[in-house]
């Protein structure tokens, strides 16, 4: 038999699916409250949300007339006809939240608009309305919920423990705080205030609030205009990633959402320069067309759904990878990573040789324009090198613990006081790409790190990381080119594989798009006669070697991250630590990496980059606080 639902069962049902727990309800209320104009909201809490939770602001307000009306379901003030939908540019606009709320609680709503005298108070119960009636108050509204889900107890069983609802709150309007910076919000829980924000517009005020004040420090901003998009708000340099995504904050036209499409644009920009199993940390604000997007997908609005994906994950990726091209983003010894090291046993001292020259660039016949770093370059006289440099020794901090430190985010600091935003100013970032070329190489360490210089920084780059970079992009770029340079061998060479390996190989097609000549050559070898240009004979050998015994028949070499996966893997063959380069070999690696799109980074994510300021050596010889 076929009836209608109780309007009481009706509503239980339809709350149970924007009502999920304590966090559906603050983050409804202090949407309305933002929708309404408040400058000013408070957030109460006790009990993580499941016995009370009260919202104050300094809204419009409801006029008395329209305030029980305000409880019905679909009641908004939002919409009016269904082509409102393709132009929503509020966060509530369903007319579904209060009526779901009441339905599964007990409700008292305070509120009235600056045009009215007095205010109106009215007390529901489960849909029910139990009292209604005038009294002063301030305008604005504010709504009180406590005992969440005592008519449906089996709903009420599935809420967790006190602190994870609260943790699940303090997370949103964290969030919401940093997003919303031009209002003054504020947390409390249990009777204790765990923060309030200035509203005085500052977002970096507001993640310094909520966060770290060293996390604000080490921020890179992020700008950028499209046609019908734009994007602000910061990430986190590769030196100051997480091992999760929490640190990972959406806001698409002021709504906090999860986005596969955004990670993607992050994963993106970030790939190559992070460390496996790490994620970087982005504040991302996103303003779109209304008509470019759908927020109405989601009955919780968790989630929206952009016309073009690829567009809007293209466009964060391009914004991110600009940001990343600054001089900030290159990780930075500080004195409390010193200062950590200091306190670590000193039995792993070690000397090591400082090559030093102060009329390098004077004297070294360079060639800014070869097209690649060959380390077996027979034109350099090695020879020249012996008498180039003066070799000095001393005792030093254990540069290799540091080095190996600064990768990891145990690094970075963390600072557990909370300061206020007035203790931190507005930092000026130089966002212009570090020339690599102008700097003067003044030696290096272990054979290992080149040592260079600009006005105020000392920079140690990895020569091995720096060689995987470059050869790992000039072989990209002669795979995705129209023109392969190669060099024809005058004895080829032959590579022998296993009958298995002979018989399945069908990838010559794709060799040839990198830049190898290669022929089948006997019942289980092939025989390579050109190479790419860039590549000594030795690369080239231990590249095919590991190609032949790892391109199965399911790879799809169509796919760009397999080419660049394999790709990595041939980068393994590329200059070694501890391998002594002569000067001008050092300095046609600095201006051959000049020319990557991703300098500071080898594909792998380890950074190539580390600097050192003249104010972080002042620091350490006291010379400054």
């Amino acid at each position: 038999m076929i009836r209608v639902l109780d309007k009481n069962v009706a509503d239980k049902i339809a709350a149970g699916e924007v009502v999920e727990r304590p966090l559906s309800i603050v983050k409804e209320l202090v949407e309305n409250s933002i929708d309404a104009g408040a400058d000013s909201i408070t957030i109460e809490i006790n009990n993580g949300g499941k016995s009370y939770i009260r919202v104050t602001d300094n809204g419009s307000g409801i006029n008395a007339d329209e305030v029980l009306l305000a409880f019905k379901r679909h009641a908004t003030s939002k919409i009016f006809t269904d082509s409102d939908l393709d132009a929503i540019e509020t966060l509530g606009f369903r007319g579904e939240a209060l009526a779901s709320i009441v339905a599964v609680s007990r409700c008292e709503l305070i509120t009235k608009t600056a045009e009215s005298k007095v205010g109106m108070r009215v007390n529901i119960e489960g849909s029910e309305v139990i009292e209604s009636n005038s009294l002063g108050c301030p305008t604005g509204t504010t709504i009180i919920v406590s005992d969440l889900f005592f008519n449906t107890p089996a709903r009420k069983k599935f809420m967790k423990a006190d602190s994870t609802e609260s943790s699940l709150i303090i997370d949103f309007i964290s969030k919401m705080a940093i997003a919303y910076p031009d209002i003054k919000i504020r947390l409390v829980s249990n009777g204790t205030t765990l923060f309030s924000t200035q509203g005085k517009g500052d977002v970096k005020s507001g993640i310094l609030t909520v966060y770290s004040k060293e996390m604000v420090k080490n921020l890179l901003p992020v700008s950028k205009k499209g046609e019908f998009l734009s994007i602000t708000g910061y990430i986190c340099p590769p030196s100051q990633s997480k091992s999760n995504k929490k640190m990972q904050i959406f806001f698409v036209n002021g709504r906090s959402i999860s986005s596969k499409v955004i990670e993607k644009g992050v994963f993106d920009a970030y790939l190559g320069k992070l460390m496996g199993g790490r994620h970087p940390i982005c504040f991302l604000f996103i303003n779109i067309m209304p008509e470019k997007l759908d927020v109405n997908i989601h009955p919780n609005k968790k989630e929206v759904r952009f016309d073009d994906e690829s567009i809007v994950s293209d466009f964060v990726a391009s914004a991110i990878k600009e940001a990343l091209l600054s001089k900030e983003a290159l990780p930075e010894i500080k004195v409390g990573n010193l200062n950590r090291n200091a306190t670590e046993s000193n039995a792993n001292k070690e000397l090591f040789n400082l090559k030093s020259n102060t009329d390098y660039n004077d004297n070294a016949n360079l060639n800014n324009d070869n097209i690649g770093f060959n380390k077996n370059n027979s034109s350099i006289n090695k020879s020249v090198d012996d008498n180039y440099f003066m070799k000095t020794h001393n005792e030093q901090v254990n540069i290799n613990k540091l080095l190996s430190t600064m990768r990891e985010e145990e690094a970075i600091y963390k600072i557990e006081n909370k300061v206020s935003g007035e203790d931190i100013k507005a930092d000026s970032y130089d966002n212009t790409k570090l020339d690599i070329r102008q700097l003067s190489i003044t030696g290096s360490l272990f054979a290992t790190y080149i040592t260079a210089l600009d006005d105020e920084t000392l920079y140690l780059i990895d020569q091995h990381a720096a060689h995987e970079r470059i050869f790992f992009e000039q072989f990209m770029h002669q795979f995705k080119s129209d023109d392969k340079p190669q060099q024809l061998l005058l004895v080829p060479f032959v590579v022998n594989v296993s009958y298995a390996v002979k018989e399945g190989f069908n990838r010559r097609e794709t060799l040839h798009k990198m830049g190898f000549e290669i022929e089948d050559f006997g019942a289980r070898a092939f025989i390579v006669k050109a190479v790419p240009i860039f590549m000594s004979l030795e690369d080239a050998q231990e590249f095919v070697e590991q190609f032949l015994e790892n391109a199965s028949e399911t790879a799809d070499f169509e796919n760009s991250s397999v080419i660049e996966k394999i790709m990595m893997d041939a980068c393994k063959s590329s200059v070694k630590a501890n391998n002594e380069l002569a000067g001008e070999e050092m300095q046609q690696l600095l201006n051959d990496l000049a020319k990557c799109e991703n300098p500071y980074s080898c594909p792998h994510g380890r950074p190539t980059f580390i600097k050192l300021t003249k104010s972080e050596i002042e620091k350490m010889f006291k010379r400054k606080v």
